[in-house]
């Protein structure tokens, strides 16, 4: 699993890594039931400590995205078993509105906006309920 992480970036370490997990499932490129490096392995992949690599997979799984299968190691959900998570709907509903209006106030048009939220779902493969 390759990562690249941003120790100058002001986004916690930890949500890097949450967040680039995500990222290469929405893609394709983890798929569902494809075992993850354990804490230990990805922490030395990615020169970290541990304790970061191991509060991003309690992220992790806390959202449903991975799953820990005591003695057998942690795995992509299926995606039967990521649960909607209302709050997390809320969250980026949330983070939505503040973008429109930060675009509103550079003058970027509506059309762009969908234009560029298209292009996005389209570089993560055009899955999920973009189409």
């Amino acid at each position: 699993m390759f990562l690249t992480i941003n120790s100058k970036s002001q986004t916690p370490l930890y949500e890097q890594i949450v967040q680039q997990v995500k990222e290469l499932i929405a893609k394709g490129i983890l798929e569902e039931g494809e075992q993850l490096p354990s804490v230990r392995e990805l922490a030395a992949q990615i020169v970290m400590n541990p304790n970061t690599v191991s509060k991003a997979y309690k992220e992790l799984e806390r959202q449903d995205v991975i799953v820990t299968v005591r003695g057998k190691g942690t795995f992509v959900a299926q995606a039967s078993e990521r649960a909607i998570d209302p709050r997390q709907r809320k969250i980026i509903q949330d983070q939505l509105n503040k973008l429109v209006v930060e675009a509103n106030y550079a003058n970027v048009t509506k059309e762009e906006m969908i234009e560029w939220v298209e292009k996005e779902f389209k570089a993560l493969g055009g899955t999920r309920h973009a189409d």
